[in-house]
């Protein structure tokens, strides 16, 4: 029986939007949607862009790196765990315009460390904040090419993409796109040392990206035959059958205009479900005629309300004495700030929260945490203090309430 505690691999699971006990993440049972992802039209992509990816990475770091051939295939985040190194640099780069759906691209520490010192003439041990920018702006340049690949069959156009945001991260925090995906990773070797590339995409615009292109896309088979449709006058003839409740069998018409018998059998027993259903709300129709006909309609009238008076009787205020005695819970709010899961995860010793409030502005003054009053701070020997400031009034109070 479990003690109430989370595991390590359930925090992953919701670190990544993956779900837990067979639910996914819009709450239903079972492995999510099934995109029809046409590998071969996918790899030609890749295919295509592993030129691109060469010239690029060697135009920004100046050197010959020898990219290889990619290796497209569908697949999940457990089995792109077991690929990673235990912490990767991770760039979102999803695409928001003409496609729209989760774009990932993951690399070693390593790697990201070796562009930038190629880039910049300079050793670095740590990827800090300048190595994630030069990775960003290396992974623009591949998006930018990747969308002239995918606008160059002319089914596709007006594609974009968010700014490119690269972070270094344990590979268990990594968003993934949910469900599973498309997986396309590129080898890299420069002096000898391997590097790989690899870029993540969604299962549906990967699905739509194999349609712009011809692929998975099935033809509707023809019937061959036009479906006969009814004169008026038989039309006429079968209403007034079904509403003298008389059974009733469409003719045989399929059989003499190129329609098989089943056919015909399927729309006889079609048109008669709605002949039938005709028949019973004409029915009901005058049934409910002949009940008011027979009774006698209620005379409606509108409500009538009382005029309400904002007249207190000072009976009913009470007596305010019997709880002076009872604490309540005072606190003074400084500000306040909205920050992602993963922000506050990457929180350590020294970490600067930027709140809402400018330096010198009023503090909120809370009682059991709704707003009463405004003030400064002040210190009173070796202890914060708050001298107040200012009372709200009752309207602010529901304002601030809202």
């Amino acid at each position: 029986m479990s003690d109430g505690a989370i595991s390590q691999d359930e925090i992953d699971a919701l670190l990544s939007g993956v779900s837990i006990d067979g639910l996914n993440s819009s709450g239903h049972v079972g492995n999510g949607p099934t995109y029809h992802i046409d590998l071969p039209t996918l790899q030609k992509v890749a295919d295509d862009l592993q030129s691109k990816l060469e010239e690029n990475v060697n135009k920004y770091t100046g050197a010959s790196f020898n990219v290889e051939s990619p290796v497209v295939e569908v697949t999940s985040r457990d089995k792109v765990l077991a690929k990673l190194p235990e912490v990767v640099v991770a760039v979102v780069a999803d695409y928001n315009e003409g496609l729209k759906g989760s774009h990932l691209y993951l690399l070693s520490p390593e790697f990201a460390l070796k562009m930038f010192e190629l880039v910049n003439s300079e050793e670095a041990t740590d990827v800090d904040d300048m190595v994630l920018s030069v990775v960003s702006e290396i992974i623009a340049t591949h998006v930018s090419s990747q969308i002239t690949v995918l606008e160059s069959s002319g089914k596709l156009s007006g594609l974009g993409y968010s700014t490119p945001e690269s972070q270094n991260v344990s590979k268990a925090m990594v968003m993934f796109p949910q469900n599973e995906f498309v997986l396309s990773s590129y080898p890299l070797t420069y002096e000898g040392k391997a590097y790989t590339l690899w870029e993540c995409l969604g299962g549906d615009i990967s699905e739509k990206i194999c349609n712009a292109n011809g692929a998975g896309l099935e033809e509707i088979p023809s019937l061959g035959a036009e479906i006969p449709t009814m004169d008026n006058s038989m039309a006429s003839g079968m209403q007034n059958m079904a509403s003298m409740g008389m059974p009733q069998q469409m003719p045989n018409m399929g059989m003499g205009m190129g329609m098989n018998s089943q056919m015909a059998t399927g729309m006889n027993m079609g048109m008669n479900a709605q002949m039938q259903n005709m028949a019973m709300m004409n029915n009901g129709m005058n049934m409910a005629t002949g009940m008011n006909m027979g009774m006698n309609v209620p005379n409606v009238q509108q409500l009538q309300y009382p005029n309400l008076q904002n007249n207190i009787i000072p009976a009913e205020q009470g007596n305010i004495g019997l709880i002076m005695d009872v604490f309540m819970e005072m606190t003074v709010e400084l500000g306040r700030t909205k920050k992602s899961i993963k922000d506050i995860l990457g929180m350590g010793e020294g970490t600067i929260i930027e709140l809402d409030k400018l330096a010198g502005e009023t503090v909120d003054i809370l009682v059991n945490h709704k707003p009463i009053a405004k003030g400064e701070v002040v210190v009173i020997d070796e202890n914060f203090g708050v001298r107040i400031t200012e009372i709200l009034s009752p309207m602010e109070r529901v304002n601030e309430l809202n």
